[in-house]
């Protein structure tokens, strides 16, 4: 069964930073363009930022600079660096494919607060 588990969130001050880890069934991730994906409470999910299978990446605009996702193929897993955190960065956080979504794993909740 294609499954996507998502790890890595956490409470932390604004400022701090987290690393999210996704790992997915290979015959996903093997072949696909990947992208982690954000909603906050009583919001739509969002596409925070998506990576090729050879490592080109984009970012939605509000978190260029602070953000970073890299993947690693051997693993099937794709990462979120996240840098210089903010309290609207705060959400459950997802991965799955770029487009032509699969069933959505259970996220990772991140939390900022002073």
């Amino acid at each position: 069964q294609v499954q996507l588990v998502e790890s890595g969130g956490g409470s932390v001050q604004p400022g701090g930073s987290l690393r999210l880890s996704c790992a997915a069934s290979r015959s996903i991730f093997s072949f696909n363009t990947m992208g982690w994906y954000r909603q906050a409470p009583g919001k739509e999910r969002e596409l925070v930022a998506s990576i090729t299978i050879t490592g080109s990446t984009d970012y939605a605009d509000y978190v260029k600079g602070r953000f970073t996702i890299s993947r690693d193929n051997a693993l099937s897993t794709v990462y979120l660096q996240m840098n210089s955190l903010k309290p609207e960065d705060a959400a459950v956080y997802y991965c799955n494919k770029r487009s032509y979504w699969i069933t959505w794993g259970q996220g990772t909740q991140v939390i900022v607060s002073p």
